[in-house]
């Protein structure tokens, strides 16, 4: 009995061992920054975090508001209109929306739900134009682009598949309400205006699609991928699918969160790859509080594989910015990201407001510094950020960094072997100090900026920055200047 306990005994020991070697080797496997060594990073997860001292945290930042930028006041919108989607097309931003009103007074719906379609040379200046499409009450006068299946919520985008079709290079997905079956159907379009089902039935069944349902080609992984809601237990969540051909997708699954996070309901999802960091996928969930007045939030959330999701709770657009959020869903972020003419240094977002109260709704503009979702973040005391091993890529010839500091705040960075020996040369020390607010600094340490001939000696190499009073936003290897 006594030989059986110990062979156990023996067998968990060795068990253990090998667990622990295994996840050894793990943690000091140096990290990718892309195939060139020059993916952009942002601190929107703890992808590069190894040690983070007390002094510094992440820090989610709020979009500026901006102006109003859509009032939905015509007799087929209304304050109900809803779901809204921007893309930039080349010089033409498009915007796509639910038009619909409620009868507060009577308690129904006034009119019938319509897809409307408005467009800008500016993302901020917005027209409705008279398409002559549909017709409402009469008269084809109107901005409407969609009648019937598929309005209450209908997604489109433009395909940048290398290989679409142009008769359908546009592409929408939306459920089948107010007519239909229960599912998502998928529509295509050579304009953005002329919309036929790609399908007369749906393609994607398993869920409950009452939200802003969305779908875009991820030219990341050279396939579709789509975001939709279900319900988990009565609660509000997320799903996603792939697909090559728009047509077939895979089964959905649930997207995964940290376990920290407690599990609340998540209405909208506006999901989508960061242009910027485009191993990335940023999210806008719609946080929806039920017992608080049926009001909901924006937050913010990253993923690297688009089901495993790191998610914030701190709200990004909370209900003072600036009027009319605090009401039932008055708050949605609007599905996408641009960059606006003018503002170089920052990417616009679009969030509602005024909804259900009175005769119609808006949407405003806000503006966020770019990369500037999360900083690490330092007050007057020294903080300092440890990163875990990284592999220098073959274009990786110098760092640079988004950051900002307040007056008296700076930045400083060493580049260190894995196991934070110094290396010569390029110790805190001798670092250049980083003062003001840059989108793209280069580093410098006193024999210069150039980290080429690092890789030839280190395979890998850890940074250490040292900050005060300051935020650094991302951080980039880049080849020389051109």
């Amino acid at each position: 009995m006594n030989k059986i306990k110990f062979s156990i005994l023996r067998c968990l020991f060795c068990k253990i061992l090998i667990l622990n070697f295994v996840q050894l080797i793990y943690a000091n496997k140096p990290i990718s920054l892309g195939e060139n060594g020059t993916q952009r990073e942002l601190f929107v997860d703890k992808y590069l975090i190894n040690k983070i001292s007390d002094e510094l945290i992440q820090y989610v930042h709020k979009p500026d508001p901006k102006e109003v930028v859509l009032t939905t006041d015509a007799p087929w919108e209304g304050n109900t209109s809803a779901y809204y989607t921007i893309f930039r097309d080349n010089d033409l931003f498009r915007m796509y929306y639910r038009g619909s009103h409620w009868d507060t007074d009577n308690k129904r719906e006034a009119h019938r739900e319509v897809t409307c379609y408005a467009e800008s040379k500016d993302g901020v200046n917005w027209v409705k134009p008279k398409l002559g499409i549909f017709k409402f009450n009469g008269s084809d006068q109107n901005n409407i682009i969609l009648d019937g299946l598929g309005t209450h919520c209908f997604t489109p985008f433009k395909d940048l598949n290398p290989k679409v079709s142009p008769g359908v290079l546009y592409k929408g997905i939306s459920r089948g309400w107010p007519i239909g079956e229960k599912g998502l159907y998928v529509f295509g379009s050579p304009d953005g205006l002329n919309w036929k089902l790609m399908h007369d039935s749906p393609v994607i069944f398993d869920g409950y699609f009452d939200s802003q349902n969305l779908a875009f080609w991820d030219s990341f992984t050279n396939q579709y991928r789509e975001y939709h809601r279900t319900f988990v237990d009565g609660v509000r969540a997320i799903m996603t699918a792939s697909s090559k051909d728009f047509l077939n997708w895979t089964k959905p699954e649930l997207l995964v969160y940290q376990k920290e996070v407690p599990n609340q309901h998540l209405y909208t999802n506006a999901v989508l790859r960061y242009d910027r960091a485009p191993q990335l996928f940023i999210g806008f969930p719609s946080r929806y509080l039920p017992s608080q007045g049926q009001r909901v939030e924006p937050t913010l959330m990253s993923s690297r594989d688009g089901v495993r999701f790191h998610r914030w709770l701190d709200p990004v657009v909370p209900e003072s910015a600036p009027k009319d959020r605090r009401g039932n869903r008055s708050n949605y972020m609007a599905w996408g990201l641009v960059e606006i003419p003018n503002r170089p240094k920052h990417i616009s977002v679009y969030a509602s407001e005024a909804y259900y109260t009175g005769p119609d709704s808006r949407l405003r503009r806000f503006e966020y510094r770019k990369d500037g979702f999360v900083s690490l973040r330092a007050g007057s005391e020294i903080g300092e950020m440890i990163t875990k091993p990284i592999s220098l890529g073959r274009s990786a010839e110098r760092l640079t960094v988004n950051f900002q500091t307040k007056k008296n705040g700076y930045i400083m960075v060493s580049i260190e072997k894995p196991d934070g020996s110094e290396i010569i040369g390029y110790e805190i020390s001798s670092c250049n100090i980083l003062r003001g607010d840059s989108l793209e600094e280069q580093v410098s340490w006193g024999v210069g900026s150039d980290i080429s001939h690092l890789k030839k000696r280190y395979p890998a190499v850890r940074l250490r920055f040292k900050l005060k009073d300051a935020d650094l936003y991302s951080l980039q290897f880049q080849p020389h200047f051109q």
